[in-house]
């Protein structure tokens, strides 16, 4: 900071970049005296654009408080990155659906502190009164502690993570439940896909904001349900929302119930996604979310190929003016050139990051192909981008039937931009506890 001061004692313009950089340090290492000095030098600089100067604002906005109300941020993802050693099994069983075995791990949470307890006891008592008028008295709430629930599959593959509270009546101490913790994403390549997701359909023709606050319906389909993070969170946070999940395997449904939290009374269709979607004819879907890999962290090729009925069945039941997919992608990059000499059949079952290019063309094809949408409406023109998610080897892939825009050629940094210009807007109408452009800016690819 000393050198920046200098610079400006001797008139000599601060680049963008440096103080850009320095409030990037102090936000990770809470440094908010600092901060605001680069911040206050960043609003001096003349910004090339604005959406360079909504970069520098969040910048400053978010230096002291992001990264210490996210608990799920990655930060503590040593609490339960951890063996089976360092956890303890609490579920196990073997699944008949192709996930092998089928296991939930518990680790203990440093978040939140114990000091906060009584106040969501607090809230426990009132929520219970809500339910049953006039016994609110009758009823005390204990904290016993939080948890991180890890389900995995044939004991390698971390399917899932979800923070997990457990309490119980005081006059019931044996009648302990879990509640799933609605607001907290572990995972990355989760919030990259709420990220990438939301700020897309927030761009298009669409009343994003409406739905948020249950004006109108937002009609979600997710395909592969895990530990149940994923609608749990677009429930808290969309009053509008009506969600569909899907899952072919009853067991990992019962493990996210009995291990995880995931409320019970939720309804989810135990199924196929090709005969789901096959079958289902009369909802048409303003976003779908799909995360579905098998026990060898496989994505099944009819959920990709081209000419699968699941792929022609899901271009009728998206909307077809802002209907908007996205698909969580494994992207090893070490393996990203595959051996040309691999067989057809061994090709099939290579790691999902040597299919990812046939991914996106395919659900490019289909989904956006030449403007006809859904038995012959037209449409504003589509597009399909892909971003890198941070500290993990996944891709989050957008399908997109259009932003509104009456050029259909979309270029990379249009869509860039009007993406990224309503991040912030999307942050502040959920209440996000995370930067919604940290999952944004990642190697944005248009897919041509």
């Amino acid at each position: 900071m000393t050198s920046v001061n200098k610079m400006k004692a001797d008139g000599i313009e601060v680049p963008a970049c440096i103080c850009g950089a320095l409030l990037e340090a102090c936000r990770i290492h809470q440094s908010t005296a600092i901060g605001e000095t680069a911040g206050e030098s960043l609003l001096d600089i003349k910004p090339n654009s604005w959406v360079e100067l909504r970069w520098n604002i969040r910048r400053f906005c978010t230096v002291a408080t992001r990264r210490v109300l996210d608990e799920g941020d990655w930060l503590y993802s040593s609490e339960w990155w951890g063996t089976d050693s360092d956890g303890h099994t609490v579920l196990r069983s073997t699944s008949d659906k192709g996930n092998g075995v089928v296991s939930v791990l518990a680790y203990p949470s440093s978040r939140p502190n114990e000091i906060h307890w009584p106040e969501t006891e607090k809230w426990l008592q009132q929520s219970y009164a809500q339910i049953h008028p006039g016994q609110e008295h009758n009823v005390r709430f204990r904290i016993l502690g939080y948890q991180w629930r890890t389900l995995r599959f044939n004991d390698d593959t971390r399917q899932s993570t979800a923070k997990v509270m457990a309490a119980y009546q005081q006059s019931e101490p044996n009648s302990i439940f879990l509640m799933q913790q609605a607001h907290c994403l572990a995972v990355p390549y989760l919030k990259s896909m709420v990220s990438v997701g939301m700020t897309t359909i927030a761009s298009c023709n669409y009343d994003f904001v409406d739905a948020v606050y249950g004006k109108k319906q937002m009609r979600i389909l997710c395909i592969g349900h895990g530990g149940g993070s994923l609608p749990l969170f677009l429930a808290s946070k969309i009053q509008g929302a009506v969600i569909d999940v899907v899952e072919i395997d009853p067991l990992v449904i019962s493990a996210s119930i009995q291990a995880m939290g995931f409320p019970a009374f939720s309804v989810m269709s135990s199924s196929d996604a090709e005969k789901f979607v096959l079958n289902n004819c009369s909802n048409i879907y303003d976003m779908i979310f799909i995360d579905a890999y098998d026990g060898d962290d496989i994505f099944p090729r009819k959920l990709w190929d081209a000419d699968s009925p699941f792929l022609q069945a899901l271009n009728k039941r998206l909307h077809p003016e802002h209907g908007t997919v996205v698909v969580n992608l494994h992207a090893d990059y070490e393996a990203l050139s595959p051996n040309p000499s691999a067989s057809y059949f061994y090709q099939q079952l290579l790691p999902m990051s040597m299919q990812v290019p046939k991914v996106c063309r395919a659900y490019k094809d289909v989904l956006v192909g030449n403007g006809n949408y859904g038995g012959g409406k037209e449409g504003s023109g589509g597009f399909v981008f892909t971003v890198s998610v941070p500290w993990v080897c996944n891709t989050s892939m957008v399908v997109c039937r259009g932003l509104g825009m009456n050029n259909r050629n979309y270029s990379r940094d249009s869509i860039a931009s009007t993406v990224i210009s309503k991040s912030l807007e999307v942050e502040n109408i959920l209440n996000l506890p995370f930067s919604c452009l940290e999952y944004i800016k990642r190697d944005f690819t248009l897919v041509d």
